[in-house]
């Protein structure tokens, strides 16, 4: 026993004395990356949480027929589910067994945190502290200003969360019940349409979708109540928290979130509303009211929403043009919307607007937006259509479809939306893996553009003298 004792090494006995070691090693691993390279970490950790779902969703059990789910559906599943878009293979309610949307209603929760977030609390679990370099890498993701209210923020994502999804589950439930669902399936069906709504994922676990309750305030309601309200974001609802109605407390972020969030509610349901108004195949043959309550909804979903109460393949051509801009629009910073986000096309509008009056700053509300921040938002539009581009032209030679059909599928799919007109069942499997990784770069690319961009600024000593090009 001496003998063995004294051919311990230190190692040996740190590893039997510390049961947590594997955390330490990972906490250190965790701290490493995130100092290299934030952007890194997230991406690493995304598609690490993708693959894990991916494995679940493939095994017998996670299908009603208990057969392996082919590898192509499997991920694209577990892809639009994590990124919270919505876009579907196979049918929610009739392909995957109970396991299988139990699995499919996590990875959406999950999803629905946010990339950074997820990291950031990732990070708290391991060291059980929040240190300054985890609060850089949630402040890009957040858009918060102040490192002291970060950790703060990560607290409210997950009560937030929580409260608001099962006060919609609360709402939905009895209503099911009426409509002569056992009490187990209302509630079932209630907390999934409180997760899918809130994360804005769009997955329905009816057959027919939210299609057959298309008069029902009582479901519709809510369900657009937990969209617009996850895509405000975060930071946003935070300050909506402890300042309320106080418009002038509010931040810069919150002010421009919800404003452009309202206008783009106002002039997406008009625009919409005006080019279905007379259309047979949608809404021509309708009330009034019903007419003005599936505007409405429409507007609501376009934004990253993903439920719809009309056929995608019957609209009017000007208004698939219209819902094409609202899908690549998007939602609010670090919120469970997509897109380019609502703030990005603010700033470029201010920049814009102060360009045309010949400002020398771009200001709003009394503040001054960064050059910075301009940068930020040209990049992230850049590589945006940039992703949109070269994916509809990868899919238009591999599907053969139509432009305008391949293009919706597309920005629905980068723009973690979820509306569909069908393209996405019908590809081949090297459609589906093209489309997975545009959901995947949709959900992480403007995210990780703005994190790289704003960690790496470095001071010059010296600047070149400026010459400048013509534009325009």
């Amino acid at each position: 026993m001496e003998a063995m004792s004294a051919t311990r090494t230190p190692w040996t006995r740190d590893t039997e004395r510390s049961p947590l070691w594997l955390l330490s090693v990972a906490r250190d691993f965790i701290d490493r990356l995130a100092g290299s390279s934030p952007a890194r970490l997230a991406l690493i950790t995304f598609a690490c949480i993708v693959l894990v779902f991916t494995g679940l969703l493939s095994l017998p059990w996670a299908s009603s027929s208990g057969q392996v789910t082919p590898l192509h559906d499997a991920l694209f599943t577990a892809v639009s589910a994590v990124c919270v878009t919505g876009l579907t293979v196979v049918s929610t309610a009739t392909h995957w067994s109970g396991f299988g949307q139990v699995v499919i209603l996590l990875a959406i929760q999950i999803g629905g945190l946010g990339v950074l977030t997820l990291a950031s609390i990732l990070a708290v679990a391991v060291s059980r502290r929040l240190g300054v370099r985890g609060k850089l890498i949630a402040l890009e993701e957040m858009n918060t200003g102040r490192l002291g209210e970060v950790g703060a923020l990560l607290r409210i994502v997950v009560t937030t969360s929580a409260a608001i999804e099962l006060a919609i589950a609360l709402v939905l439930a009895p209503r099911f019940m009426m409509l002569g669902e056992p009490f187990g399936q209302a509630v079932w069906h209630a907390v999934f349409y409180a997760v899918s709504a809130f994360n804005n994922a769009g997955f329905t676990p009816h057959s027919d979708g939210i299609v057959p309750y298309g008069e029902d305030l009582w479901i519709l309601l809510p369900l657009m109540a937990g969209v617009f309200v996850g895509s405000l974001g975060f930071p946003v609802i935070m300050v909506l928290m402890v300042n309320r109605t106080r418009f002038r407390a509010w931040t810069l972020h919150a002010k421009l979130t919800v404003e452009v969030s309202v206008v783009l509610l106002v002039v997406g349901a008009v625009a919409w509303g005006a080019f279905e108004w007379s259309n047979p195949a949608t809404i021509g043959a309708m009330s009034t009211t019903d007419k003005v309550l599936n505007a409405v909804f429409a507007s609501v979903m376009m934004r990253s929403g993903g439920f719809n109460l009309v056929d995608m393949n019957q609209l009017d051509q000007t208004s698939v043009l219209v819902t094409d801009a609202l899908m690549f629009a998007g939602g609010g910073s670090a919120s469970t919307a997509g897109g380019i986000k609502v703030t990005t096309i603010a700033v470029v509008v201010l920049a814009i607007v102060a360009e045309a009056r010949g400002d020398a700053d771009v200001r709003a509300h009394g503040r001054t937006i960064p050059a910075s921040a301009m940068r930020v938002a040209m990049a992230v539009i850049a590589v945006s259509a940039t992703m949109v581009t070269v994916a509809t032209a990868v899919l238009l030679q591999i599907s053969g479809q139509p432009l305008d059909r391949v293009l919706f599928e597309v920005i629905s799919g980068f723009a973690t939306c979820g509306l569909s007109n069908g393209l996405s069942a019908e590809l081949p499997p090297a459609g589906k893996y093209v489309l997975a990784v545009l959901m995947f770069l949709g959900r992480m690319g403007p995210i990780t553009v703005s994190t790289a961009l704003a960690l790496r600024q470095r001071r010059t000593l010296y600047h070149f003298p400026e010459e400048r090009p013509i534009l325009g």
